[in-house]
């Protein structure tokens, strides 16, 4: 079983454009999030999905591997699609959205884990339950 991540980027946000070049901790947010999933030990690769030079070149900067895709993607889905129709050697691609920089190896790890034991399952998403007021004001699992 070959798993892929792939951390869709684009720069032309609407509502905060460059919102994956921002700086978090002097750190470009992109790079935050590839952190936190090559922290997971059932991905297999990861790829930055970008259509801007400006994201490939930090990313490749960093030593991750990208992909340009095309300018008329119009969302990360598309984004991976293209790159899932590049790489036919994966058996489950994981979408890791670029402006998750909080994302772990972890949380990852459980949603493999779901598509193996679900081998019919199309998809699987991630999630916390909230059983609290407090655990609603948490931002960690």
């Amino acid at each position: 079983m070959q798993v892929l991540g792939v951390i869709p980027a684009r720069y032309t946000s609407t509502r905060f454009p460059g919102k994956m070049l921002a700086r978090i901790h002097g750190k470009p947010m992109v790079l935050w999030t590839y952190d936190g999933a090559s922290q997971s030990v059932l991905l297999d690769h990861i790829i930055v999905a970008t259509d801007d030079e400006r994201i490939a070149e930090v990313a490749e900067h960093h030593g991750d591997d990208v992909i340009i895709t095309s300018s008329t993607c119009r969302n990360g889905t598309e984004r991976i699609a293209e790159v899932a129709k590049k790489l036919h050697l994966f058996n489950i691609i994981v979408n890791i959205q670029g402006d998750e920089p909080l994302v772990t190896g972890k949380v990852i790890d459980t949603i493999v884990e779901d598509l193996i034991a679900h081998p019919d399952a199309a998809m699987s998403t991630g999630y916390v339950s909230i059983t609290s007021e407090r655990k609603a004001r948490t931002r960690t699992p």
